[in-house]
């Protein structure tokens, strides 16, 4: 028996169509278990970081990645390698400081809101993708990167794109081990 070339391509858009429509049934459910938005937008960072904390082996282990050197190359692995190979888009990286330690990714094209037209008026403050940042802060924690991770811009308010701030928040050489 032979598949036919388009099989798995086919299943991976269903796999991410039904994922997307899952996490916007979540993302629901939690509106409607929280009154408030920063309740909801703590949950989603809490089940990220969850997911982030299990991700990171397989993201390892299937990507066969090295050792990043610094944290420039971290931001693009995250943005070359991890959003493309769990999210199917690859957002470009742009370094916010001097210190080179504050970074931002930048979606054109956000794959969980597909479906999703804007927040209604009562949810404003709604972080609806805050799941992501949760993700990225568990992951880089498990490597021993700790970071604050958060959305400065968000299509879903009116901003001209998705963009989310990673700032490491040790230097460099903190990260050193003395021998």
């Amino acid at each position: 028996m032979s598949r036919s070339p388009g099989r798995k391509q086919e299943n991976n858009k269903i796999s991410r169509e039904l994922f997307v429509l899952t996490y916007g049934a979540l993302v629901a459910q939690l509106c409607k278990d929280y009154e408030k938005d920063e309740d909801v937008n703590t949950c989603l960072d809490r089940m990220g970081y969850g997911i982030g904390i299990r991700l990171i082996d397989d993201f390892l282990a299937r990507s066969g990645i090295k050792k990043c050197r610094s944290y420039s190359e971290t931001a693009d692995m995250i943005a070359q390698v991890a959003f493309k190979m769990y999210l199917g888009v690859t957002p470009s990286v742009s370094c916010s400081n001097a210190a080179g330690n504050e970074f931002s990714l930048i979606l054109d094209k956000n794959p969980l809101v597909d479906f999703v037209d804007e927040l209604p008026a009562e949810r404003a403050s709604l972080c609806y993708c805050n799941l992501l940042c949760g993700v990225i802060r568990g992951a880089l924690e498990m490597v021993h990167l700790a970071a604050e991770v958060t959305f400065l811009q968000d299509r879903l308010k009116g901003d001209a794109v998705t963009e989310i701030g990673i700032t490491f928040l040790r230097k460099p050489e903190d990260r050193k081990h003395k021998r």
